[in-house]
Parts: C-alpha cells; sequence; structure tokens
C-alpha cells in the first residue's frame, strides 16, 4: 500500500513515499523535491550476532547519470567505483546515524541511497539524509531516530535553508547540519571567515528545521511503520567482574598516564597481559575474553573522563585549554615547489605544494555538470603513523580529512585571475595522534607561503573535544586520540585569526546546548590564535618568487575575433607555436591567452609569436622577415605569421643585380622595412642591408671629396 507524507518549504513540495518501490527491501523511501529524486533502501542480514561491540553499517549513495539525462563520460559507459563526492555524501549520512544504533542488534546493516532524478538546482544530499533516515524509521531494524539533515548559506548576509545551486555559489557561508528532535548531533562545512556569532546563528536556525524534517518521519512511520526486530544482547556474564575491576583500575589509572601515546598503549598492554595471567582460568573461553576487554576499555573511559571532570587534568598532563607544543619547518625539500612539516605533539603533518598547468586541474563529471577546480588537496594517511603495518589505501576516511583541509584552505586561495596556476597540496601523515586533519591545515598553509602562492592570509586548524556527566562538562583543546575516542564530541575549527573558513562536528550524546557551543568556538578561536603566533614565526607572507622549479606563466589577452587565427586550421598554427617555443598555450573565448613555459625566456619568445599574428603591419617599421619564395622581380619575406610583404629587385641591392640570387637565399632571415601598404593591402618592404649599404657609400663619397 502507498503512502506519502508531505511540507511545503520555500512554496515547493517536500514529499515521503513508500509502498511503491522496492519492496522487498526492509525498508524503502522516496524523497522528492521539486525536480530532484532519491530512493533509499536499507537491509540487514538474517541472523544477528551476539555480543558486536561495534555497528556494522555501510552507507553506499549513489548517482545514477540518466538522472540528470547524461550518459558518463569516458571509455566505459558504466557508472562504477564511487567518486569522491558520493564517498563524502555516504559519510554526511553515516556519521550521523551511526551512533543511533544499537550495537546489540548483531546484524550488518546495508543502506543504498540513490539519486534517481537531479534539476541541477536542488542538490540531492540534504534528501538523501531525509531519505535514508526515513527508510530506516519505518524499516523493521531499531534505531533510536529519526535523524535529518539541513544546508544553511549565508547569501548577502542573510541565512537562507535548503538554497538552489546558485545561490550555494554566491555564499559566504555553507554548512550541512544534522541532528535529532533532542539536538544537533553533525555539522560540516566551510566559510570566508564568517563570525562565530554567525556559526551559533546558523546552527539555530538549522536545528529548527531538523524538528519539522523529524516530524515529518514520524507521520510516516505512523501509516507505513513495522514492527521492530529484536536485539541480541550479550549474555555473557564476566565471573568475578568486580574484583577484577578493583584490581584493574589502580593499575590503569597509573598505566593511561603516562607521558607519551606508545607509553600508555604500552602501559596498558601490559596490565592487561597480566590481569589475564592472573585470572586465566576465568578467561579461557573467548566470549569471557571479550566482555573482560570491553570492561578494561569501559575502565579507561572512566579513568579518563572522571580526571578531566574531577581534576581538570588531561592523559598527558595538560590543562582543559593548553595546546600541545608546536614545530614549523619550511622549505624542506630541495626540488619541491613548497614543502613544510607541521608537529605538533605526536601528530606531524608533511604538506608538499605542486604548481601545475591549466592542463593539470581537476575535471569532475557528474550529475552536477562538467566543472573544473585549479585547487586540490590530497590527504594521505599510512599505517605507519600510527606505528602499523598495512596496505597503502585512500579510503572514506582520506577522502573525508582530506576536503575538509580543502574547504578550510579554498577561501584563502587566490583566483586564477590574480594566480594563474592549478595548486595541488598533498599532505601526508607521518604521525597521528589526534586531529591530522587540522594538522594538514596548518603544514598547508605553511607549504603555500613557501611556494610564494598569494594567499589572502594564513589559515590554521584546532580539534576540540567534550567530556560531560549529567550537568557538568569540560571543552577540550587540541584533543588526543583517546580524548576523541572515549569523549562526547569531535569539534574541529579552521580559520584565520578574522574568521572561521571550516567546520566539521560530530556529537556522540544527544546534543549540546548553544551555551556549549558557544564555549567551544570561543575556546577554539583562542588556541587557533595561538598556533598562528607560532606559524607566523616560521613564514607570515607568501615567498617573493616562486621557485625556480615551477612552471611559469605568462598571462595577457588579445580581441576575441582574433583568437580563431591564432589556433589556424585544425589547430595548426597554434601546435606550431608550441613546438617551436617548447610551450603550453591555453586560449579562452573571451580572448585570453595563457603560455606555460619551463622559464620566462621561452613564455616570452611564444607571445612574441602570438603577437605577432594578432598585431597589424606598421609603416616604417622593421622587421626580420623570412624569404619564402624567389621570382624574378623580387623577393617574398614573412615578417609576421602569415603575413608576406615584396621586396623588389631594385630595393635588394642599390648595384645592379640580375637575379636575387645574387644577394640572398630561400629560407634566409634579413632585416627590412615596410615601406609602404597599397591600396589593396599589399605590402611592400625594401631589404636594411642595402639601405644601410647605400648610406655607407655616399658617406665615403663625401669624406673623400672633404679630404681632396
Amino acid at each position: 500500500m502507498i503512502q506519502k507524507v508531505s511540507i511545503q518549504i520555500a512554496g515547493v513540495e517536500l514529499s515521503l513515499e513508500t509502498g511503491r518501490i522496492a519492496k522487498q527491501a526492509n525498508g524503502a523511501v522516496v524523497v522528492q523535491y521539486a525536480g530532484t529524486v532519491v530512493l533509499a533502501t536499507v537491509c540487514c542480514t538474517k541472523e544477528a550476532v551476539e555480543g558486536l561491540d561495534y555497528v556494522p553499517l555501510t552507507v553506499d549513495y549513489n548517482e545514477k547519470y540518466y538522472a540528470a539525462g547524461k550518459i558518463p563520460g569516458g571509455f566505459i559507459k558504466r557508472e562504477g567505483r564511487p567518486r569522491d563526492k558520493e564517498i563524502l555524501i555516504s559519510r554526511l549520512i553515516d556519521r550521523p546515524m551511526r551512533p543511533l544504533f544499537e550495537k546489540s542488534f548483531g546484524r550488518d546493516i546495508q543502506l543504498v541511497p540513490t539519486t534517481l532524478s537531479t534539476d541541477q538546482m536542488n542538490p540531492p544530499d540534504i534528501l538523501a539524509i531525509l531519505a535514508s533516515s526515513a527508510a530506516v524509521c519505518i524499516s523493521d531494524i531499531p534505531f533510536n531516530g529519526p535523524i535529518a539533515g539541513v544546508r544553511i548559506c549565508q547569501v548577502d548576509g542573510a541565512l537562507i535553508v535548503n538554497p538552489s545551486t546558485d545561490l550555494i555559489d554566491r555564499s559566504t557561508l555553507e554548512i550541512v547540519v544534522a541532528g535529532t528532535k533532542d539536538g544537533i548531533t553533525m555539522v560540516e562545512g566551510g566559510a570566508h571567515e564568517a563570525s562565530e556569532e554567525v556559526m551559533i546563528a546558523a546552527l539555530e536556525k538549522a536545528h529548527s528545521v531538523i524538528v519539522e524534517f523529524c516530524t515529518l518521519q514520524e507521520e510516516l512511520c505512523k501509516l507505513a511503520g513495522r514492527t521492530k526486530l529484536p536485539l541480541s544482547p550479550n549474555t555473557v556474564v564476566l565471573e568475578s567482574e568486580q574484583a577484577i575491576r578493583d584490581t584493574a583500575y589502580p593499575l590503569l589509572r597509573d598505566a593511561c598516564f603516562s607521558d607519551s601515546k606508545q607509553k600508555r598503549h604500552s602501559a596498558v598492554e601490559q596490565v592487561k597481559k597480566d590481569l589475564e595471567a592472573q585470572y586465566a582460568d576465568l578467561l579461557s573461553d573467548e566470549k569471557q575474553l571479550k566482555v573482560f576487554n570491553a570492561l578494561l576499555e569501559t575502565i579507561q573511559a572512566d579513568i579518563l573522563r572522571s580526571s578531566i571532570l574531577n581534576e581538570a587534568k588531561r592523559v598527558d598532563g595538560r590543562g582543559l585549554e593548553d595546546i600541545r607544543p608546536i614545530s614549523c619547518e619550511i622549505g624542506i625539500l630541495p626540488r619541491s615547489h613548497g614543502s613544510a612539516l607541521f608537529t605538533r605533539g605526536e601528530t606531524q603533518a608533511l604538506a608538499v605544494t605542486t604548481l601545475g598547468t591549466v592542463l593539470d586541474e581537476q575535471v569532475f563529471d557528474d550529475i552536477d555538470g562538467d566543472k573544473r577546480e585549479h585547487f586540490i588537496l590530497h590527504y594521505n594517511f599510512p599505517p605507519y603513523s600510527v606505528g602499523e603495518s598495512g596496505r597503502l589505501t585512500t579510503g572514506r576516511r582520506e577522502i573525508g580529512h582530506g576536503n575538509l583541509a580543502r574547504r578550510a584552505l579554498e577561501p584563502m586561495i587566490p583566483s586564477k585571475d590574480l594566480f594563474p596556476y592549478t595548486i595541488r597540496v598533498v599532505s601526508d601523515i607521518l604521525e597521528s595522534n589526534g586531529s591530522s586533519s587540522m594538522a594538514s591545515v596548518c603544514g598547508g598553509t605553511l607549504s603555500l607561503l613557501q611556494a610564494g602562492v598569494p594567499m589572502k592570509k594564513p589559515v590554521a586548524g584546532i580539534a576540540m573535544g567534550l567530556i560531560s556527566e549529567d550537568e557538568r562538562y569540560a571543552i577540550l583543546s587540541d584533543i588526543l586520540g583517546e580524548e576523541d575516542h572515549l569523549g562526547d564530541m569531535d569539534f574541529k575549527v579552521a580559520g584565520t585569526a578574522e574568521g572561521i573558513t571550516g567546520f566539521q562536528m560530530d556529537i556522540k550524546i544527544a546534543g549540546v546546548s548553544a551555551e556549549i557551543m558557544r564555549q567551544a568556538l570561543g575556546q577554539a578561536k583562542r588556541g587557533r590564535l595561538h598556533i598562528l603566533s607560532i606559524m607566523n614565526n616560521a613564514i607570515d607572507k607568501p615567498a617573493p618568487a616562486i621557485s625556480e622549479f615551477a612552471p611559469r606563466v605568462l598571462t595577457f589577452k588579445i580581441a576575441p575575433d582574433k583568437i580563431g587565427s591564432i589556433i589556424g586550421t585544425g589547430g595548426k598554427i597554434i601546435k606550431g607555436i608550441c613546438e617551436q617555443h617548447h610551450v603550453t598555450i591555453n586560449t579562452e573565448d573571451d580572448g585570453s591567452i595563457t603560455i606555460y613555459a619551463r622559464n620566462t625566456k621561452l613564455a616570452d619568445s611564444a607571445k612574441r609569436a602570438i603577437m605577432d599574428i594578432v598585431s597589424d603591419p606598421e609603416l616604417y617599421k622593421i622587421y626580420n622577415g623570412t624569404i619564402k619564395r624567389i621570382t624574378d622581380f623580387g623577393v617574398f619575406v614573412e615578417i609576421m605569421s602569415g603575413k608576406e610583404g615584396l621586396v623588389h629587385i631594385s630595393r635588394l641591392s642599390r648595384q645592379r643585380i640580375r637575379s636575387p640570387t645574387e644577394v640572398v637565399r630561400e629560407g634566409q632571415i634579413i632585416p627590412v622595412k615596410l615601406i609602404e601598404i597599397d591600396r589593396l593591402g599589399r605590402l611592400n618592404l625594401s631589404y636594411i642591408d642595402a639601405l644601410e649599404s647605400s648610406q655607407r657609400s655616399n658617406r665615403e663619397v663625401e669624406h673623400s671629396s672633404r679630404n681632396s
């Protein structure tokens, strides 16, 4: 039976429908807003596994090219591996939903949101979040939702809910906010130096819309909701649990407060081994051992949280607002265009900037339409950064962290008009213990400045945390990996000294109040300013010149109607210039010409060749021309590309000659002066050497006469 609910958003119907398609899934919902349609399905495995300590959730958002009336580009015409955009939207759905599933459900869960239609005006990502939550809510899978997402943009000073793509392009702040009726649980976005007050206002506005979307899902659940499947709670009881707890607590407390990550890890592992040996007779069963390990992790969380809340003491001995020691080194790689090593405590990022040409731009082919990006940031997290071995892969985490760092830096990157290079930053994480994405922002800024990129302002980032219990809470600056794992919030803020440029937040509890957010943003700003001051000591402005190993770029404009003459039939002329001068040339319809060369000399020579083509010959100007043809009555000389003139035999020499070959040969380059443009536009030239020879002879005759 088809069930449907809807509301009006900005005068357009937003509808949720179930019961028409994909009826064999545990839950399926179609969301439509204007011309954008998203289907979300959810399924789970038949059998439950008892005692799982994680939620086996997979979110696979995908976009069909037919949604936009397109056929995939390239040789293969089938949608293939997920693109970065699809992975990022999958993460937007996964992060707010995962904490609301019960670990004790014990079954693999797969969410597949699919964009079936797009009007290319209303982005499908917000609808995908809504459809995914609704599909789970009406299914038989236990879920502590619903959740909803909303996009908030600031355009011309006003905060707009779920704007169209043209407004998004004009916005100075863009964030995607997700949450429940009780509060916000996830934020992702960027801004052009937004103030903390604007960010708070945007979050508050977003939550009011989230409540409406959650209410709409509840209405659909009343019409089409299914009875939930049972949970599979762990029935294994750890014998002597209290005795183990009493023994483990003081040992773990000492181990948890060692002065480095490796020492803490080794000390905790040693405590586990000692306790396993001490209680070996109770832990012979694998299920008992699993419960034992879970108990020790719970004790560690209790120790960390109580120490912070009761003593304001963190595992590495810092206070709540203290930032770990920071060092900044620049220019550490001899051949790269820009490089920096940013180290904060036990987190270290090697950031390298490479400058390229327009041919190096990132090209995107998706349902939003083809587009190009001249600023690229790639983030790598090799296993050795945490002292482990494993495969070198680029997973969803790497793509998500890289996107956050890119969004934080992008508002400060110069436009192509001001700096006509493609810019690629690679952040390789060499060590990790908390907030490697923010280290990538800091290292990225340093390497960009060292490469001579004229950034508008330096950008730094910091990760914040939250520990809460009832009415008490503590906000942590520059969190460690343990504080992220065992805390209630991971809150990353990047920006300049004036405002926020990148923002990401994940909350593991029901929600946080506006007052906590206000305090966290204020504390983050103080930390950001501290980090910026250290970075500025290393480098506070762009290098005066780009690397000698970077390509040279020369940009200028000609009349748009002259572009064809530069390109030539089948691109023959422009290819010839590129080959002759060893350059790459890019032309635009508006008359913009960009020349990429290894050095300035090659770029200048290619520009002269282009200007020769588009410029009109000037009377009485001297040109170095190439003899193209020799006839009985003179020679034809090419003085500019495609422009030839005649040097009559009488103007090749002051003395009588029978044939031009007595003076010149074909292919010879000779200096000529344009002495006439006749009424038919023909060019008449004179050989300069002949004129100079005549003038020299006349001077010699005059000199001889005076002497006599």
